[in-house]
């Protein structure tokens, strides 16, 4: 029988003015960690213009935040379980706002990038912290509604975050981008220090240091990979062995999770359909969402001229959605299927795509708005399912775990999305333009495709001095609809993926509930069966 080891304090029920506050913490942290990350890419060009660094570097500024938090995040779920939620989240807070502070005094590009890890493996323990203690805080309906507001606030702070740096860009400059962060940050570090009661699993035992560094190493050589191709070329010999490199460490990784005893990552779980399922949420939205939230920004900036302020006024089509649409979706969990519901969200953000696909270069009427929408509203509806149907898989006291495979994955599919989809717009651009010109030097037309995808318009045309201007929009156009079609053809797969996995999967109150057929056939692996009452410090 396992005991409870509860301090007389944490014996009285807690208030709930005191557990709101807590729930404000989290949720400005988990607005916080997107809104750092989607605010990248719409100060970029103006980054660019005052620092000093090259398309590469300009990249890292959204991809060293993006693979710092999504390569750490399940080993800062273990640190949450092992060492206490509230330290683990205190630790992130305070350094995100340290570092938000100083980016705006960056030098150079490369500083920026350089200050961009410690800000993302900070954005990595503040939510593996908080969203594993709000676990611990509420259960049944409320964990459901809880989860929901989780999901929407980190959909709110990632859709909004165009937006809010075009505001904040048009009044000052980019460095409000990062201060306005900061601001956030230190709110909830402040409601964490007097407001969060500490708590842990008793029964967490050594951390899986060297899992943590093979997952880390691995997807940093994938990403680089990915982020390098577009500049050398996809079979040059530094790519391909970036490539190698990263397989070799992705086989190494699943031969030390298999061996240890504690692993980060608990590779049993996926021999189950359903958790397997859930993860395919957010694959979905990565490709078919989350990679036009920047690069819908650098089209609407540097290429088609908008300004700041009209840009994220336009993305607002684009993420409105988020603001309701996630609640309805968890409210209709208790009539539909989450599967139904989620497959049906995805093909309506197909059909978004494929109208999108017909709205020519500048043209930013009532088609392109609608699509806007359709996308938007697609993505919305998973998105409110995926964070209470990952932590319902496992025991609420291995809830670190649980949130930080989910979020690991999560940020990791997303960050790898993000690189992919630059460096295919990149490639897809350099088509166009071997086609237009084929007595082009490779190197210039590469370099030149590079700046297109990063939306220097004008580099572009210094690079590319022998291509007219009407040229160069063609090209972009062209490489825009290429992209625009290889997340229909993702989105679609994903979309049969989880009609098949999760059809039948019904969410009630907080917990999933199993069909009786697989209630008869099929028992609980012992990872999910086995609960620990959490010690309260």
């Amino acid at each position: 029988m396992h005991q409870n080891s509860l301090s007389a304090s944490a014996a009285v029920p807690r208030s709930a003015r005191a557990k709101m506050l807590v729930l404000i913490a989290v949720i400005l942290a988990c607005i916080s960690l997107p809104l750092s990350l989607s605010a990248g890419p719409a100060a970029q060009t103006f980054i660019s213009r005052d620092l000093a660094g090259g398309t590469v570097a300009l990249s890292w500024i959204t991809n060293a935040f993006m693979l710092a938090c999504g390569s750490t995040l399940m080993v800062a779920g273990a640190l949450a379980d092992h060492y206490g939620r509230k330290k683990i989240f205190f630790v992130g807070m305070l350094v995100m706002t340290l570092v938000s502070l100083a980016m705006p005094f960056a030098p150079s590009v490369l500083w920026l990038d350089f200050l961009r890890v410690p800000h993302g493996l900070a954005a990595a323990c503040a939510y593996a912290g908080g969203v594993s203690m709000l676990a611990q805080e509420f259960e049944g309906p409320a964990r459901v509604r809880i989860f929901s507001l989780i999901g929407i606030a980190f959909g709110a702070g990632l859709a909004f975050g165009p937006t809010l740096a075009g505001s904040l860009i048009a009044l000052f400059n980019w460095h409000a981008v990062f201060l306005g962060s900061a601001v956030i940050s230190s709110i909830a570090l402040l409601l964490c220090i007097f407001y969060m009661k500490d708590s842990k699993n008793p029964a967490t035992h050594s951390l899986d240091w060297l899992g943590a560094g093979t997952f880390t190493l691995m997807l940093t050589l994938f990403t680089f990979a990915v982020i390098e191709a577009p500049v050398h070329g996809w079979t040059s010999s530094l790519v391909l062995g970036l490539f190698l490199s990263s397989g070799v460490a992705l086989v190494v990784f699943v031969a030390i999770e298999l061996k240890v005893p504690n692993p980060m990552l608990d590779l049993s779980l996926f021999r189950y359909p359903r958790f397997v399922g859930a993860q395919l949420l957010p694959l979905a939205t990565a490709y078919s969402y989350i990679a036009l939230l920047v690069i819908l920004p650098l089209r609407f900036i540097g290429i088609e001229g908008l300004s700041p302020l009209d840009a994220g006024i336009l993305m607002l089509y684009f993420s409105a959605p988020l603001l309701f649409i996630p609640f309805l979706s968890a409210m209709l969990t208790r009539f539909f299927p989450v599967g139904i519901l989620s497959g049906l969200g995805m093909l309506i953000s197909v059909a978004g795509l494929f109208l999108f696909t017909q709205v020519p270069l500048g043209n930013h009427g009532i088609l392109m708005r609608v699509d806007l929408l359709l996308i938007g509203l697609g993505a919305a509806i998973p998105w409110g399912l995926m964070d209470n149907l990952a932590v319902s898989v496992v025991p609420s006291d291995k809830a670190g775990m649980a949130i930080g495979i989910f979020g690991a994955l999560r940020v990791s599919i997303d960050s790898t999305a993000m690189a992919i989809v630059g460096s295919l717009l990149a490639f897809f651009a350099r088509q166009t333009l071997t086609d237009f010109k084929p007595d082009q030097n490779p190197d210039t037309l590469t370099s030149g495709a590079a700046q297109l995808a990063a939306g220097t318009l004008a580099k572009a045309g210094s690079i590319l001095s022998s291509f007219d201007h009407a040229q160069l929009l063609q090209a972009y156009e062209l490489a825009f609809q290429k992209l625009l079609w290889v997340a229909i053809i993702l989105t679609l797969i994903a979309a049969v993926l989880v009609f098949a996995l999760l059809g039948r999967v019904r969410s009630d109150h907080g917990e999933l509930a199993r069909d009786k057929d697989d209630e008869a056939n099929h028992t609980i692996p012992a990872p999910l069966s086995e609960e620990v009452p959490v010690t309260v410090e």
